[in-house]
């Protein structure tokens, strides 16, 4: 299968952000402060006011989303791919500033939200970032990578693939007031073939 953009004009907010603009292909969009996507645990609270830019996507095809580490600087400012059944079940992965360093990690949801993040510092020096996400053995994978390197399996996770999956790329802002993430390219391309082969 041929990797093949999407027009960010093809996806539906789920929340509208502060602000939006596409220039020369590419998405900048800052996040209203206080937004988020969590459920109860740790934290006990329940948020869904995050920005996803969702289209239908179907298993038969893996997904792509890479946007600029330039502008994450506060706690829990985050971008990346969300992947969306209903209210109570979904997955975004991508960066998420920790204790000030970027992160590279999950949140698994079916009814509570489980986060799962190891720590990834020199990849603020890298530029861009693309967050990778397929189907294989009725398991979500997970992967990602800064830059040509390699990608790293971030996830595998079981997701409902027999209802009707939304997808596309995330932004949130719990803390900051002036968060603003350049989305750089979405792309639908051929799945994974194994978990332990390289995604082409």
């Amino acid at each position: 299968m041929k990797r093949t953009s999407v027009n960010w004009r093809e996806g539906s907010w789920s929340n509208e952000p502060e602000h939006v603009t596409i220039e020369r292909g590419i998405l900048t969009v800052k996040a209203r402060q206080g937004s988020d996507y969590w459920a109860h645990t740790f934290y006990n609270f329940r948020h869904q006011d995050g920005h996803a830019l969702l289209k239908e996507w179907y298993p038969s095809e893996a997904i792509e989303v890479s946007f600029s580490l330039n502008t994450f600087n506060n706690l829990y400012d985050q971008a990346g791919v969300m992947i969306w059944l209903n209210d109570h079940q979904w997955v975004k992965s991508g960066i998420e500033m920790n204790d000030g360093v970027p992160h590279l990690g999950a949140v698994v949801t079916n009814k509570n939200s489980d986060w799962s993040l190891a720590p990834v510092p020199d990849w603020k020096n890298k530029g861009v970032v693309t967050v990778r996400a397929s189907f294989f053995n009725h398991a979500l994978i997970l992967r990602a990578r800064a830059g040509e390197e390699e990608w790293r399996t971030v996830r595998v996770c079981p997701f409902d693939t027999d209802k009707k999956i939304y997808a596309g790329p995330f932004l949130c802002a719990p803390k900051s007031s002036d968060f603003v993430v350049h989305f750089t390219n979405w792309f639908r391309t051929a799945p994974d073939e194994d978990l332990h082969r390289q995604p082409q």
